[in-house]
């Protein structure tokens, strides 16, 4: 069986449609959730849902029962990432798991991103285990920006910190396939993929898009740092996370979200999907 950890999140949950589309039978995939009750639409596709807290170490036990192989879907809950990512190493090692594969951050021991700390401790805590593992290291989801292009479009502008960074995005329909490829192939404990979009863009070139596909004038307004979080915690985010979506912007500005590799199009066999495209899905 294949456990999925944050099944009812939105990668865990294209995780799980990814592995049907391979052919996995849906008794066959166990979709891990804080709250069962909310997976109804995984139960009636015959997927088998079980309670699985991050904090609690006897649930993520209880969720190993027949397991053999997990994805380990990182928690949204940044600064207790590394515990709780522990713990699920922890359950997977005591259920003698075969293949963990865990869904980092692109170049994580380099990365100039403060959200990669989290990733490394976990990766660390990986190779401490002993379980076999694979490390997909997600880039950016274009989805981080395209989700605000309806703002950008009302506005005329695309506010960050990135400069003249590039970002090589990626939708999370793609990053989920290619979870899904590495958790059902052979021979991949040890491989460590850094993963991306095809094409990279500024966000200037970003702006630009979106006006040509709204037909409305948007241009990129580049902020400090500190002003970029500030405008962000007006428009609604908590601080911390503000914070962080800004310091991810400088990181882009030093290469932190940029590859050129093309190693995602060539573990799921196909181009990655357009920024343009998200744009359109965005703004439809």
């Amino acid at each position: 069986m294949i456990l999925v950890t944050g099944a009812s999140g939105q990668l865990g949950h294209l995780v799980i449609s990814s592995l049907l589309a391979k052919g996995v039978a849906a008794s066959e995939i166990v979709a891990a959730v804080r709250s069962p009750e909310k997976a109804s639409v995984l139960t009636a596709q015959g997927v088998v849902v079980r309670k699985a807290d991050y904090t609690d170490l006897a649930s993520l036990k209880a969720a190993m029962t027949g397991v053999k192989r997990v994805v380990l879907v990182s928690s949204s809950e940044v600064g207790q990432r590394a515990v709780q990512h522990q713990n699920m190493i922890d359950a997977a090692k005591e259920a003698g798991v075969e293949l963990i594969a865990y869904t980092s951050i692109l170049h994580a021991d380099t990365s100039p991103l403060a959200l990669a700390e989290e990733h490394v401790a976990t990766e660390t805590a990986l190779k401490a285990s002993g379980v076999p593992h694979v490390l997909l290291r997600n880039g950016w989801y274009s989805e981080n920006y395209t989700m605000s292009a309806g703002m950008a479009v009302e506005h005329g502008a695309v506010l960050g910190s990135a400069g003249e960074g590039k970002y090589s995005t990626a939708a999370r329909a793609d990053y989920a396939e290619a979870a899904a490829v590495a958790i059902t192939s052979e021979d991949q404990a040890g491989k460590v993929y850094e993963l991306a979009g095809d094409e990279a863009f500024t966000l200037a070139q970003y702006a630009s898009y979106i006006a040509d596909i709204s037909g409305k004038a948007v241009v990129y307004q580049d902020l400090p740092e500190a002003e970029y979080a500030k405008v962000l915690v007006q428009v609604g985010l908590p601080e911390g996370f503000a914070n962080i979506l800004a310091d991810s912007d400088v990181g882009a500005s030093k290469g932190g979200l940029f590859d050129d590799s093309k190693t995602l199009s060539k573990l799921i066999g196909r181009p990655t999907t357009p920024i343009q495209d998200s744009i359109k899905v965005a703004l439809s």
